[in-house]
């Protein structure tokens, strides 16, 4: 009998509904695409000059990620987070993110290092809180460049929707009640130091207690909304 798989491996290519998702997903976390707004498929076929079929795949699979929202009476629209929605993304990634930074940490990629400190620098240009998406997004730039050098694809693509959500969820929830931007940013070269100099504990440990201090201040807040 012979060995011979039955089916060949497919190289992995990138589809007019990936690219139509990526351009949706930029729009919606930079802000063009407000939260709550209604997207209508023939507009943004027409804006992206493609048919309809790439764009109602593409709205599909953002809407299994949680950054769209697909009702039969609305349509498709922008979600709208609120403080329990970014707490729970948040606990997740308590779980997921420490154990992903420790791993990237142990194996060292040089590029990861380099990745994540031009992120940091960028995030550093925007302390003033004149621009929060770009600040966030740099946010999210510096968390990716550490926790994606873990070699787990499947721990990547999850931690990738969850700070899809933080990302959205930071400017529009957390930041206008607890502006804690620049305490991150001192957290984010503390986990930054320690990744470089090769200490897993450390870069793990820090990196729970800076996902665990923003679960807890949205833990506050749902308790004071009540």
């Amino acid at each position: 009998m012979s060995d011979e798989p039955a089916l060949r491996p497919v190289a992995r290519s990138t589809t007019r509904t990936d690219l139509v998702a990526d351009s949706i997903r930029t729009a919606i976390l930079s802000g063009r695409l407000k939260p709550g707004e209604t997207l209508v498929e023939r507009r943004l076929a027409e804006q992206l000059g493609v048919s309809k079929t790439p764009v109602r795949e593409a709205l599909i699979g953002l809407a299994t990620t949680g950054l769209v929202v697909m009702s039969p009476n609305r349509g498709v629209s922008v979600r709208v987070l609120d403080a329990t929605d970014l707490r729970k993304a948040g606990e997740l990634r308590v779980l997921l993110e420490p154990w992903a930074v420790a791993g990237a940490t142990r194996l060292g990629h040089p590029e990861m290092i380099r990745a994540a400190r031009q992120a940091l620098d960028e995030a550093g240009d925007l302390l003033s809180g004149e621009d929060p998406t770009a600040l966030s997004l740099a946010n999210r730039r510096f968390h990716r460049a550490l926790y994606s050098g873990c070699e787990n694809e499947l721990v990547t693509a999850q931690l990738d929707n969850l700070q899809d959500l933080t990302a959205l969820g930071t400017v529009a929830v957390l930041w206008p009640r607890w502006p804690t931007w620049r305490e991150e940013y001192t957290e984010h070269e503390r986990i930054l130091a320690a990744a470089q100099a090769g200490d897993v504990e450390l870069a793990e440990r820090l990196t729970r207690s800076h996902v665990e201090r923003s679960v807890t201040l949205l833990e506050r807040q749902e308790h004071t909304a009540l």
